[in-house]
């Protein structure tokens, strides 16, 4: 079941795994970091990605002086910028810039940009320009998925289709809560509330205080205040009751405005997230083709390729990168 979520957890998620493939380690020169098919990505290139991510503001101080880490992981984010470059000729798809950008704003949303790459900085090692280049890798594997006729639960309409299924577990109680001195103070601005529910703020502005919302609130059922309980709840929209609560200092009047539900375009993310997991099942065996098809080779003095597809620190010596017993020699 899909869940309203902060828009900054759909961000932070999004650059969480790169993978790092290799077939053979015949090849090994002093100055190439990794070999990618035909092409190379050479210790320069390396040297400098990591030299741009470290003048990142939010970047440097989380990296401080320790940056093999960080080597490693521009690195396995370098060869794998290159398989989605060799996946979209190999399928004839593109993204442009445009397209990038209207995505990651997608994921913004309304939250601060600079907070989003903040949080990225810290949780994940990662900038700006890498949240950019994770979305379009992702949306070239949505293009390739599409090319391969196993993308139709993106298109618009089964996106729309699917916010309508979700729609309803999604509800929220629309509410406020004013609190009074007394009983009769609390009838009557009950009654008031229930002849003009438009007018909720300004009563509430009438008795201030820690336990009266000055404007509506939206919480799902479960959420809502636990003195107010099932009878805000079930309650009619636009009615009022009252109910006795000491230790607020008096009654409190809880107003039931209605039900809210998000919007499409606020869901829009999650929907799109959850219908692209079946993408990914769909495309990654074909980028698995690509990786295999290119035999990446990692220059060992940057590490090791683990069975989880990572690059772990280098042991020194001779290192198998596939675990074919094809071996290279070290560069050091």
């Amino acid at each position: 079941m899909l869940k309203i979520r902060a828009r900054r957890v759909v961000v932070s998620g999004f650059l969480l795994a790169v993978t790092v493939s290799g077939l053979s380690a015949c090849r090994s020169a002093p100055d190439v970091a990794a070999y990618v098919g035909d092409e190379q990505i050479s210790v320069d290139e390396l040297e400098a990605a990591v030299a741009e991510r470290l003048s990142d503001e939010y970047l440097a101080p989380v990296v401080g002086d320790s940056t093999d880490e960080l080597t490693r992981r521009v690195l396995g984010q370098l060869l794998e910028a290159e398989v989605h470059d060799a996946a979209a000729g190999r399928y004839d798809v593109s993204v442009s810039e445009g397209e990038v950008t209207r995505q990651v704003e997608l994921l913004l949303g309304d939250d601060d940009p600079e907070q989003v790459y903040e949080q990225l900085a810290q949780q994940q090692g990662a900038t700006a320009a890498d949240l950019r280049e994770g979305v379009r890798q992702l949306l070239l594997r949505r293009e390739i998925a599409a090319a391969q006729g196993g993308a139709e639960g993106l298109e618009e309409t089964a996106l729309r289709a699917r916010y309508d299924e979700v729609r309803e577990q999604l509800a929220q109680v629309e509410f406020g809560y004013v609190t009074v001195p007394d009983q009769a103070t609390a009838d009557a601005v009950a009654a008031e509330l229930t002849a003009n529910p438009a007018g909720y703020p300004a009563v509430a502005a009438r008795f201030p205080g820690q336990y009266t919302l000055a404007e509506l609130d939206s919480a799902p059922a479960a959420q809502v205040p636990p003195a107010l309980g099932q009878q805000l709840v079930t309650a009619a929209p636009g009615t009022a009751f009252t109910v006795p609560v000491p230790e607020a200092g008096g009654v409190v009047v809880a107003f039931r405005a209605g039900t809210t539900y998000p919007s499409f375009e606020e869901l829009r993310p999650q929907l799109e997230a959850e219908a692209g997991q079946a993408v990914e099942e769909e495309v990654q065996p074909l980028l698995a083709d690509v990786r295999d098809d290119l035999g990446i080779t990692v220059n060992p003095r940057y590490g090791v390729l683990g069975e989880d597809g990572r690059l772990a620190p280098p042991t020194g010596g001779v290192v198998d990168i596939v675990g074919d017993g094809v071996a290279g020699p070290s560069a050091d």
